[in-house]
């Protein structure tokens, strides 16, 4: 299902060099939104509930050819392993947040006190608490793409993550802001969880049912599915650039906070990716289903994390920024991670 030229690491080559690409994406991005103004512009007249039309075709094109893999019978099967999904729980609700929050205000408020205001400091924790909070829902189909996952076990994942996240994101965020009256954005939330996994489930199932009917097993697998395995890639480096064109500003207006933000979100996905996938690795789970696993609490919603932020703090808040700067920090920190899961694959023996 992968490219043909495959490392021992597990990823083809495109995919192996896959941080300078998108690096240039980003450079691309910046540049176009400077340069040319009015393609963002544009661009964010396609967007509802915080969710940008534009990046959410690209993202379902990520996430089709994966749809495409699950054989849904197996959905039935993933149920009945349950290792993985108290592993992923636990991490996303039980430590995340609180890890997150416990790194940020280390760093914020103890560290970087000195950079920063006393208000700007519990404004960026706040940021990074609505990060914290939210696990992905989207993005996490590309990463176990990348990881050679389990696609209909990453499936059960998300969608026992999302119903938890209907209950459990409120409560915390209030617990750990302090406050009692946080709004959530159900809208965004629903519409992302519509856009990035029903719609592309459904695209999937319809597709495999169709084409296997028509012309058999062996040509669904041998010839259809092979047709879209470039297409993850491209759709992840097309995103990229689009989104790299709304924060232009951001990364050149704010270098240096920028930065002190990157730091302790990138430690916080560092330290919740080992947490879990040492957990995973200690309970014998096979790699296909401990990557996707480790991802899925290691990665954000950020765009629900973007639309509270901007609900509760308002759009130029230093919430809001560090929600931003999380989409920054999340594409090559998570590739990272992807690169060292597969370079991995090996502590989990043959499976």
């Amino acid at each position: 299902m992968e490219n043909n030229a495959q490392p021992s690491g597990g990823i083809g080559f495109f995919e192996r060099y896959l941080t300078v690409w998108v690096a240039l994406c980003i450079v691309a991005g910046v540049a176009i939104g400077q340069l040319f103004p009015a393609i963002p512009q544009t661009l964010s007249r396609f967007e509802y509930a915080n969710v940008s039309i534009p990046v959410a075709i690209l993202i379902w094109l990520m996430i089709y050819p994966m749809m495409l893999k699950i054989d849904f019978a197996s959905i039935l099967e993933a149920g009945k392993k349950p290792k993985g999904l108290i592993i992923t729980c636990t991490i996303n609700w039980l430590i995340k947040p609180f890890s997150m929050y416990l790194i940020a205000a280390l760093f914020f408020k103890v560290i970087f006190s000195a950079l920063l205001p006393e208000a700007l400091a519990n404004e960026y924790l706040a940021g990074a608490i609505l990060l914290g909070a939210a696990p992905c829902t989207a993005m996490v189909f590309v990463w176990s793409h990348l990881t050679k996952g389990d696609p209909a076990y990453t499936l059960v994942q998300v969608a026992v993550n999302n119903l938890i996240l209907l209950v459990a994101f409120t409560p915390i965020v209030a617990f750990l802001l302090g406050i009692s009256d946080v709004f959530v954005p159900y809208n965004t939330l629903l519409l992302s969880v519509f856009l990035f996994v029903v719609i592309p489930l459904a695209g999937g199932y319809l597709s495999r049912r169709y084409v296997i009917g028509r012309y058999g097993l062996a040509y669904f697998e041998d010839v259809f599915v092979k047709k879209f395995s470039g297409i993850t890639v491209v759709g992840l480096l097309l995103t990229l650039v689009i989104i790299f064109t709304f924060q232009g500003d951001v990364i050149l207006g704010n270098p240096l906070h920028v930065l002190l933000i990157a730091i302790p979100l990138t430690l916080q996905t560092f330290f919740i990716f080992y947490i879990t996938y040492g957990w995973a690795k200690a309970w014998s789970l096979p790699h296909n289903i401990a990557a996707p696993a480790s991802m899925i609490g290691t990665s954000n919603f950020f765009e629900l994390a973007v639309a509270v932020a901007i609900t509760l703090f308002g759009l130029q808040s230093g919430a809001t920024l560090v929600t931003v700067v999380g989409v920054l920090v999340e594409v090559p920190v998570m590739l990272a991670l992807a690169g060292i899961a597969n370079r991995t694959r090996h502590w989990f023996g043959a499976r």
